[in-house]
């Protein structure tokens, strides 16, 4: 059941909120958003890497160009229900996203044992599109020798204008993984990323923002962030090794100017309170400098 391929440009920015944010972030939207028709949903991921983490690790590099791919479940799928193989790659500050939809055991048949599916069976489908795609999924697949890695799911209430339906926000809370069971079939069940409550926003836009929401984010105090579930929950577990399992003082720092938003602190004093110097990553000690007296969220 190869099904429709599709393929999405636009820019995309992340906010990192607190609870309160979060409210006071909804009551300035609802005049001018509406919530999709899914509320709130259950988002399932499973990523694919190189054996030796090349391709998170290459994103945490923060390069002008990066790409990864993953296979997207909209909650816990049965072996016959639609899943989503994505390409998604990032120029600056340009999201491409190719994907096509399958069903699970299509999908495991094809990433496990070379399978490919069947494609333009699909009533709606392009068969031109389904070939271009599958072409980059195996060139990806080929030359990254890619492997399952991680499972990441987390809960998402989804919103889009009341004047341009394709300007949208997404909140995403509970952010949780495991390496092992990596499976969309197995269930949800993960370790939570934070200790406490907080929600990533992420403004998905083809051109620049209204200026209602310009002047809210301005006032809530709101800033971009650079977060990647992936590549964040990469550098926690590379924090827990080298502090001998102990993450209890291990911060993510938040707000512009801060580890370019969003990084880990390994287990050394800070020089700043609520800042610890993130020794073990290039550069560390100017990103210290920056990351001074900015917004440092507790993990």
């Amino acid at each position: 059941m190869a099904g429709n391929g599709y393929i999405f440009q636009r820019v995309e920015k992340k906010y990192m909120l607190t609870q309160k944010q979060y409210e006071s972030l909804l009551t300035a939207i609802e005049p001018h958003m509406a919530i999709d028709q899914y509320g709130l949903s259950k988002i399932c991921n499973v990523y694919y890497d190189t054996a030796d983490n090349e391709l998170v690790r290459r994103s945490n590099e923060k390069p002008v160009y990066k790409e990864k791919m993953r296979l997207r479940s909209y909650g816990i799928p049965a072996e016959d229900d639609v899943v989503y193989l994505e390409l998604k790659k990032k120029y600056r500050d340009v999201v491409y996203k190719r994907r096509v939809a399958l069903r699970l055991t299509e999908a495991e048949s094809y990433l496990f044992g070379g399978i490919r599916p069947n494609v333009g069976n699909c009533p709606g489908s392009d068969r031109w599109v389904e070939t271009q795609i599958f072409r980059e999924i195996d060139y990806f697949i080929s030359f990254h020798r890619t492997e399952p890695k991680i499972y990441i799911a987390y809960d998402r209430t989804a919103w889009y204008g009341k004047e341009d339906r394709e300007f949208r926000m997404t909140f995403d809370s509970h952010i949780r993984s495991r390496r092992d069971h990596l499976s969309l079939g197995f269930g949800d069940e993960a370790q939570e990323l934070f200790l406490q409550e907080y929600q990533l926003l992420e403004i998905k836009a083809a051109g620049a923002y209204p200026m209602w929401l310009v002047k809210v984010l301005g006032d809530l105090n709101v800033y971009p962030v650079s977060f990647s579930k992936y590549g964040v929950i990469y550098k926690k577990e590379l924090s827990r090794v080298f502090s001998g399992g102990d993450t209890d003082n291990a911060q993510v720092g938040c707000g512009t100017g801060c580890f370019d938003g969003l990084e880990f602190a390994l287990n050394t004093p800070g020089r700043v309170a609520g800042f610890q110097e993130n020794i073990g990553f290039p550069g560390w000690e100017d990103l210290a400098g920056k990351g001074r007296d900015k917004q440092c969220l507790p993990v």
